[in-house]
């Protein structure tokens, strides 16, 4: 029985069908390949969105699969990939406290804008709306992103904290004046995930070198007891300043309580009033007046503690011991009382909680990742947060599609498949939208896991649904055996990503391809270090000045006085240094014809015939003309009825359907007179030389006719 073509466009994955034993046995490889690599990848990438690290498995079940089933390409990995988790990290530490239950609350809602967004550019067909980014743009922003990434990762790496503010590079420069508190343990297994990995990918590139690093770091993780943990209350503090702080951060944090409960029970009042009594206007907006002044009142002191917090993570401390049972003491490091020891390390606050704190003295461990498989439900929504959201959705949706596509596109022109943009839209936004509803933050294409699944031999999307079925066993069972998993070496796993990401050449080819395309590939480059963590607005920026570039090119686009070369064609005076003719000025104009170069395209034709006041034709070669719009079309014709006062007649040649369309619709074509109008230059030239012999008009000169 054959599908009906219709089902395609619902259930694209029957086009996998007939599947055959072969088919299933190069999948089944794939995908167990694949899982080797994205079950660390995943985690460390997670890590990297601010999230903790298993929210990374939930973005890497059900997204891999729903993305093969509805997508139009049959390799591309899709799941947690480094850019799109970079700006979902940028886009909410502004937020909320990176780790916090809101934080991971506001990255769930914003997969859910973005699956919104790309599914509904899918079902209408709009994914030409991703060509507003142009490729110059990408690869500015790409090579910033790498870079920022890279950094983003080094606290992890040296095993030192680094505070989160409105600027990267000040955050980079706390970590470097911590540098000296350097955590040995933690570099050298760092050091050591990346000494692994750089190996086996230029020695044996067929074995999964990420997971071997990740085994290897795991087990000397956990026999060498890398891990050191502290729990105390805040009576342990013995440093002034540093106690000072955290009383002001639990208040605060308290009153941040206060102010949420209380918008709660403000906007449920509004909305009572508005069921019951419509929109009463001084009551509506009174209640409205309230619920803005909280939203202002708690957003004023979540920006108090997130600096709190940055402030507090710089301390270090060392412990020392209680006697006889008594709980530890930790004093600002090299500031003990006379006579105490110390057990020997430093100590930094990690988390702070009601009243107690997490303190970290030595490796940190991915730790307790809870068993089984995500919860499923609708993510909380809010419309307060939603504006703030908006941007960062569209941004991380057109990235990430763009993203995708492209890999999905390089693919294709090994295997000869056939990829729908709009189907992997589709795809793409469903994948985000059941990540939303099983708590994974947004997710893309990935190039390096679909590298890896074409070389082990992907057939179909099958591949990555069997990626997702080895995901889900590890939810379910292996989580436990990943407790002991270092920190530094989820941050060794994405700077070896990222590092690919570094293209400056990219950069360099676009500059000598087009000075505009070079500009706007160095300006969101610049823009994107300089906005971070703000990276939308690095991106935004760029996309915005290409277009304005691309317009200023289309103003004054090229324009061309012709004269006859010896070889008989028709070239540029100026440029070859020929004589024009004193009977027809032919004028070659290279663009549109519309509102934004009117002016220009007046004023070129005016100074042409200036320039050569005893000529009688005027001829506009206008086989470069593409589009003619209501102002094009109004200025070619008062410039028609000028000089035809002039006693100067107005010809055009090579005119294409659109623009003689226009000037039908609107009675130009008319105006200009069927006679003035010709198929080819040499045509137009011929006949205005003809016309000037006849009226006694052509002088001496014969320099555009053709030679005989």
């Amino acid at each position: 029985m054959s599908i009906p073509p219709a089902l395609y466009r619902f259930l694209p994955f029957l086009g996998w069908l007939p599947y055959s034993g072969a088919a299933l046995r190069a999948d089944f490889i794939a995908g167990l390949t694949v899982a080797l690599v994205l079950v660390p990848q995943s985690m460390a990438y997670a890590q990297l969105a601010g999230l903790p690290p298993y929210y990374g498995l939930y973005a890497a079940f059900l997204p891999v699969a729903v993305a093969a089933l509805w997508g139009s390409s049959k390799q591309l990995g899709t799941g947690p990939v480094a850019v799109a988790s970079l700006l979902t990290a940028s886009s909410l530490a502004p937020l909320a406290a990176p780790g916090s239950q809101a934080f991971v609350a506001l990255a769930i809602m914003l997969a859910l804008l973005v699956g919104i967004f790309q599914l509904v550019l899918g079902v209408f067909k709009l994914g030409v709306v991703v060509n507003f980014l142009s490729h110059p743009v990408i690869v500015g922003f790409t090579n910033a992103a790498a870079i920022i990434i890279g950094l983003s990762q080094v606290n992890k790496l040296i095993g030192v904290p680094m505070g989160r503010s409105e600027s990267f590079v000040n955050d980079i420069w706390g970590v470097l004046q911590l540098v000296g508190d350097t955590h040995l343990p933690t570099l050298a297994m760092g050091v050591a995930a990346i000494a692994i990995m750089w190996v086996i990918r230029s020695r044996a590139p067929q074995l999964p070198g990420v997971l071997i690093a990740v085994v290897l770091t795991t087990l000397v993780s956990w026999q060498t007891g890398f891990e050191r943990t502290a729990s105390a209350t805040m009576d342990q503090i013995a440093d002034a300043e540093a106690q000072a702080l955290l009383t002001d951060f639990v208040r605060t944090e308290a009153r941040i309580g206060e102010l949420t409960a209380a918008l709660v029970t403000t906007r449920g009042d509004l909305k009572k009033l508005q069921n019951t009594s419509g929109e009463t206007a001084h009551a509506a907006a009174t209640l409205n007046y309230e619920i803005e002044l909280l939203r202002l009142q708690r957003k004023d002191r979540e920006d108090e503690n997130r600096k709190r917090n940055r402030a507090l993570r710089s301390f270090v401390f060392e412990q020392v011991p209680g006697a006889a049972g008594e709980p530890a003491t930790f004093f600002a490091a090299g500031k003990l009382l006379s006579g105490a020891q110390s057990d020997g390390r430093h100590w930094h606050i990690a988390r702070i909680g009601d009243g107690s704190l997490q303190l970290t003295g030595g490796g940190e461990v991915v730790g307790r990742i809870p068993e089984g498989l995500p919860s499923i439900g609708l993510p909380k929504f809010s419309w307060d947060m939603m504006g703030s959201l908006l941007s960062a959705a569209i941004v991380i949706s057109l990235v990430g599609f763009m993203e995708a596509i492209s890999i999905a596109k390089a693919i294709a022109a090994k295997t000869r498949d056939k990829i729908d943009p709009n189907q992997e839209l589709i795809g793409q936004g469903l994948a985000n939208l059941v990540g939303a509803m099983t708590q994974a933050f947004p997710v893309s294409g990935s190039f390096s896991r679909s590298a890896v699944n074409i070389n082990a031999g992907a057939r179909t999307g099958m591949s990555s649904v069997i990626t997702a079925a080895f995901v889900l066993l590890t939810l379910l069972f292996l989580t436990p055996l990943l407790y002991h998993l270092p920190q530094a070496v989820l941050a060794a796993v994405i700077i070896m990503a990222v590092i690919g990401l570094i293209n400056f050449g990219a950069v360099k080819h676009a500059w000598q391809a087009n000075r505009h395309d070079g500009i706007a590939a160095v300006a969101t480059f610049v823009a994107t270090l300089v906005a971070a963590p703000h990276l939308d607005k690095g991106i935004l920026l760029g996309a915005g000045l290409a277009i304005g570039l691309y317009l200023y090119r289309t103003m004054t686009p090229r324009v061309a006085i012709l004269g006859r070369y010896h070889d008989g064609t028709l070239r540029d005076v100026k440029v070859n240094h020929l004589p024009e003719s004193q009977v027809v000025v032919a004028v070659r104009f290279d663009g549109r014809l519309y509102f934004a170069n009117v002016s220009y395209f007046e004023d070129t034709i005016l100074e042409a015939v200036a320039g050569n006041p005893r000529i009688a034709y005027l001829l506009i070669v206008s086989d470069g003309i593409n589009e003619l719009d209501a102002s094009g079309e109004e200025v070619v014709r008062h410039l028609v009825e000028r000089l035809r006062a002039g006693g100067i007649t107005v010809m055009f040649s090579g005119l294409k359907k659109q623009v003689i369309d226009v000037m039908q619709a609107t009675h130009l074509f008319a105006g200009i007179g069927q006679e003035n109008i010709f198929a080819t230059a040499d045509l137009a030239i011929e006949a205005a030389y003809a016309a000037a012999t006849a009226a006694g008009k052509a002088h001496a000169s014969t320099l555009l006719k053709q030679p005989a």
